[in-house]
């Protein structure tokens, strides 16, 4: 089942670049030699002098970044999420160390990058990022949430490692009234049986996923977590609450990123069943997304199945239910 259709804008993070530039002339952007794949062109060609494409270096580009940032600039660099956090981990930490408002953006993370196949799905970028001290870490659901996830590392200048879409992204958020805040996540539907954690690219696929539910009498929360440090425990506990079972839906690996982000919390405060959807702790392949979504567990018709069985561990009082 492939998400709902939403209408689309062509390249909302370049946009959001380039649009800002005008009222942000401290934002300085570093490329790692991939403008077309960060969508950069149009900043560069706007902004000439705050551009700068240092080869295939990245781990020069995010320390070239850090500099600048910590000459008084803000600095957006970029490259395919597995580089922008595997192979800069280090400089990443000295960047988030001197409290540097460098902008890291990992682009088509995980099984977006369906052609590049396993070397270029970056599964572990969440992980590595949110363990990181000093370090925020966002991911963007849709083009209205890029453009305002940009604006807002602008007006609250820091460490930052943020997912970013390639190319397209859908519209889900009211580009009129939606604005995005750290540690703040957004109810986008009310249901009382199980409560639907999702980001990114999985925000669709669950808002898919609980209107299969509704059509079989289930009620599903659906919660867009956008921020996952900082995370937005009150929302987080509320649903526990409310609702009694928690289902979270991440395109990363299980270890590390949303689902284990919300264990942490309800580790602590609420005792209530969690399912999590995500990449089993598995290397990815090349192949159409859909394709990749149905076969690593990812899809909208998962986190279905996911709900159901959060709903089932609740009327059993958590005891797994026995095949």
């Amino acid at each position: 089942m492939s998400p709902e259709p939403y209408p689309v804008v062509e390249k909302p993070f370049g946009k959001a670049l380039a649009v800002l530039g005008e009222r942000f002339p401290e934002l300085v952007v570093v490329d790692a030699d991939l403008v077309r794949a960060t969508d950069t062109a149009e900043f560069r060609s706007r902004f000439p002098s705050r551009h700068w494409n240092v080869g295939v270096a990245e781990a020069n580009m995010v320390g070239i970044a850090t500099g600048l940032a910590l000459s008084g600039k803000t600095a957006f660099c970029g490259t395919f999420a597995c580089f922008a956090s595997q192979r800069v981990c280090d400089q990443a930490v000295l960047a988030a160390y001197c409290h540097a408002p460098v902008v890291i953006c990992g682009v088509e993370p995980a099984l977006t990058s369906g052609s590049n196949g396993a070397t270029h799905q970056g599964m572990l970028d969440l992980a590595i990022m949110r363990a990181i001290p000093n370090m925020r870490v966002f991911e963007a659901a849709d083009a209205t949430e890029t453009s305002s996830m940009v604006e807002y590392t602008l007006l609250h200048p820091g460490t930052t490692y943020m997912r970013v879409p390639r190319a397209k992204a859908p519209v889900i958020l009211d580009p009129d009234t939606y604005r995005f805040e750290a540690g703040r996540a957004v109810r986008l539907r009310d249901g009382a049986d199980v409560t639907i954690i999702a980001s990114g690219i999985m925000l669709a696929r669950a808002l898919q996923a609980a209107q299969a539910l509704a059509a079989e009498g289930v009620g599903a929360r659906v919660v867009n977590m956008s921020s996952l440090k900082p995370i937005d425990e009150a929302e987080i506990l509320s649903a526990a609450q409310e609702t009694g079972c928690l289902v979270t839906a991440e395109n990363h690996n299980l270890i590390g990123g949303l689902g284990s982000a919300v264990a942490e919390v309800l580790a602590s405060r609420a005792r209530v069943p969690l399912v999590r959807v995500g990449v089993q702790d598995v290397f990815g392949e090349v192949g159409p997304i859909d394709w990749l979504a149905d076969k690593f567990g990812i899809s909208s018709a998962h986190i279905a199945r996911a709900a159901r069985e959060a709903i089932s561990l609740k009327a059993n009082k958590g005891r797994p239910v026995q095949a």
